[in-house]
């Protein structure tokens, strides 16, 4: 396996950051697959599946308009459902035996497993020619993450991770409204959440439990250090909290939450990051709560008329420890009461998930996970308006092309993927891997930190911290044998 080089952020400019749906019409794309050129556009693709319940689940109906015809997971038993719906899907429970034996009849792919298998089965997808959707977060490291960005880039197929929000339009507008500079140079922003709702603070358990039938254990661990099954504790859905296979709360929602920022000011790699971990932080599992504070220098952007200035990114999410719930937290983990007066005013309470921009001009608020909706406060407004109904916002035009399945939602954002495949335009997907993977890069940073116990001082470029040789064994991960990045 080579290392791939060091690559810069991306260059935030317009020609690469509105190329989606109507732009670059007939251009051939380097690198694409040939296997659909010669395909009548409306042709249906074969698309295997790699993790079947859960997520995976709605990741299948979601993409209901192609060929299904295979299904993947460790554990049969969640198979179940879409055996039945699609039987004539072939079945296995490793995917490296579904490549082995399927790969010449495979358009593409979805990845909608543990985080610790998203780059291994991607990478390995890539490397056949196959067209992948990943969830999010895109890697469970930081050198994984660019390791798949640069694979894009080499082999030119489509691209898609699953932060759905990124589909809808209101996080477009919302884009568009930042980028214009409406709320004027932005300076701070806060974003929290109610995560993890799963238990998280813990040391592994002793002992074992019996492996139930159905699942594969072994396969289950994958690139991890192998350990003992344990019921309940780490599948099927515990697993997020835990270091050796999630990304905890991090993981799971900033992708989706810090999507409308990371866009709107272009946001690259920090320089300095530095995690608190309430309730404190132990090798096993992801603190109860944390509070991460990320710095941005200025940026320029090439091909725009405005430059950023520096930002605070401060990042909350659980509470502190809960007596005699072993795993639990309290959930008041938010930013100062006085950043928050106008959103309660506004709502009557202050939401458990939300993200404040804060700007010379004024301010953003969203309350949706997924930036869908948001309210704007200017300097000489009484209170928040809703994006649709503040008259200042009449005089910035639309710049970014709207998803053409749907104004929102998770079914809209994989027709968006499976529509550039069959027209082989990679660039058509508005959270391909050269922009899902820069802001998974930065979430991921935040784990690194928590995991190092120190504040960071990050070149990333060279994906190097500069003050702290010892958080390396973090960026990347030692993998188990027989479960390399392809």
């Amino acid at each position: 396996m080579q290392t791939p080089r060091p690559v810069p952020p991306i260059r935030w400019n317009r020609r690469n950051f509105l190329k989606t749906a109507t732009l670059a019409s007939g251009v051939v794309v380097f690198g694409v697959p040939t296997l659909l050129r010669g395909q009548n556009l409306n042709s249906k693709l074969n698309i295997a599946a790699i993790g079947v319940g859960g997520k995976g689940t709605s990741d299948i109906n979601c993409c209901g308009s192609e060929n299904i015809v295979a299904l993947c997971d460790v554990d049969t038993d969640r198979c179940a459902g879409q055996i039945k719906k699609h039987p004539d899907a072939k079945v296995y429970q490793d995917f490296r035996k579904l490549f082995d034996e399927m790969g010449k009849g495979i358009d593409a792919v979805m990845v909608s497993t543990p985080d610790h298998f998203h780059a291994i089965a991607a990478s390995r997808a890539m490397r056949l020619g196959k067209h992948v959707y990943v969830q999010k977060p895109l890697a469970q490291t930081i050198y994984e993450a660019r390791y798949l960005r640069d694979l894009a880039r080499t082999t030119g197929v489509v691209t898609q991770m699953g932060n759905q929000g990124s589909a809808s339009d209101g996080l477009r507008r919302g884009v568009e409204c930042i980028q214009a500079g409406i709320i004027g140079k932005v300076s701070e922003v806060h974003i929290w959440t109610n995560r993890p709702i799963w238990p998280q603070g813990l040391n592994r358990p002793d002992g074992s439990d019996p492996v139930p039938d159905t699942l594969d254990w072994d396969t289950w661990i994958g690139p991890a250090p192998m350990r003992s099954y344990k019921k309940d504790v780490y599948n099927p859905f515990n697993w997020r909290g835990w270091q050796d296979f999630g990304t905890g709360a991090l993981g799971d929602m900033a992708c989706h939450t810090v999507n409308l920022p990371f866009r709107g000011l272009h946001l690259a790699y920090p320089t300095e990051i530095e995690g608190a971990a309430l309730g404190g932080m132990n090798q096993e599992s992801y603190p109860l709560g944390s509070k991460i504070r990320f710095e941005f220098p200025a940026r320029k952007v090439e091909s725009l008329t405005r430059s950023f200035d520096p930002v605070t990114f401060t990042w909350y999410d659980g509470g502190f420890p809960v007596a005699n719930k072993p795993g639990r937290h309290d959930n008041n983990n938010k930013p100062p009461k006085e950043l928050l007066v106008d959103i309660e005013a506004l709502l009557g309470e202050v939401p458990n998930s939300a993200c404040l921009l804060i700007g010379d001009k004024g301010k953003i608020f969203s309350p949706s996970d997924y930036g869908e909706s948001f309210f704007l406060k200017l300097a000489d407004d009484k209170k928040f308006i809703h994006f649709t109904k503040h008259l200042a916002l009449a005089a910035i035009p639309q710049s970014i092309p709207r998803n053409p399945f749907g104004h929102s939602g998770d079914k809209a954002h994989h027709q968006e993927w499976i529509s550039a495949i069959k027209a082989g335009k990679p660039e058509q997907c508005y959270s391909r891997f050269e922009i899902g993977a820069q802001l998974t890069e930065i979430m991921l940073l935040g784990c690194v930190a928590l995991r190092a116990g120190k504040k960071i001082e990050w070149d990333g470029p060279n994906m190097r911290a500069t003050n702290c040789p010892e958080a390396a064994r973090f960026v990347k991960r030692e993998n188990r044998a027989g479960w390399e990045l392809s």
